[in-house]
């Protein structure tokens, strides 16, 4: 329904001015810890858009923490001077779900930056090619975006390349069932519709990392 992506695109486009200004008001500082970061943007979400709900864990990882999947809950780090970090948040907008990942360099380090760039370009590449599919399984879209890691020289570190998003709460499945992610194991079309018949629309999310380097980056936002 035009309804549910006009709101999908209002959440996400809030959640997309809520970053923006954690940058403009300069919170990514090095000296500080993930944890305090992370309550920050919570009281600006709160303070600029009334955001008070989320639909999944808030996320802001730093330096060797940037390796770890959504799932694991690694120890508070702080920012350093020459550092690379992420957020993933998921807020709930006037009872329809956002889903944004973004990924931040603080100093001049071109390894960092460049990995910044890389999944910035390589999400992009991967939502034109999902645009002009007409049917396609989630399974094989996880292994496009896990060959885009290879093409830009990185590894691919996320068990999942995305999932189904709408409004609050979205369809939900029992752990270990995959079949409204983009996973490996889930061969179902990405066009299906839903028990009602609705089109579902569905979130992409890119984790590179360099497991030698001890750095990652992660890029999310509404593919459909």
């Amino acid at each position: 329904m035009k309804e549910t992506k006009a709101n999908l695109l209002k959440a996400e486009n809030i959640a997309v001015l809520l970053f923006t200004e954690t940058e403009n008001r300069n919170l990514i500082v090095a000296g500080k810890d993930e944890e305090t970061l992370n309550e920050e943007i919570f009281h600006l979400a709160k303070e600029l858009f009334g955001i008070e709900k989320y639909w999944h864990k808030r996320i802001v990882r730093c330096g060797e923490n940037t390796l770890h999947p959504y799932k694991e809950n690694p120890p508070n780090k702080i920012i350093q001077e020459n550092d690379i970090l992420f957020f993933d948040f998921g807020p709930i907008i006037e009872k329809w779900e956002a889903d944004l990942g973004r990924t931040y360099v603080v100093g001049a380090n071109p390894l960092m930056h460049k990995l910044k760039s890389d999944i910035e370009i390589a999400w992009q590449e991967t939502k034109e090619w999902f645009d002009n599919q007409t049917d396609v399984k989630a399974s094989e879209l996880f292994e496009f975006a896990v060959g885009k890691a290879t093409k830009y020289g990185w590894e691919f570190g996320g068990e999942i390349a995305g999932h189904l998003i709408g409004a609050f709460p979205h369809e939900r499945l029992e752990p270990g069932n995959y079949q409204l992610y983009v996973h490996p194991m889930n061969n179902n079309s990405m066009f299906e519709p839903d028990k009602q018949g609705q089109k579902r629309h569905w979130i992409l999310e890119l984790h590179f990392v360099d497991r030698n380097h001890k750095i990652g980056a992660f890029y999310e936002q509404l593919l459909t």
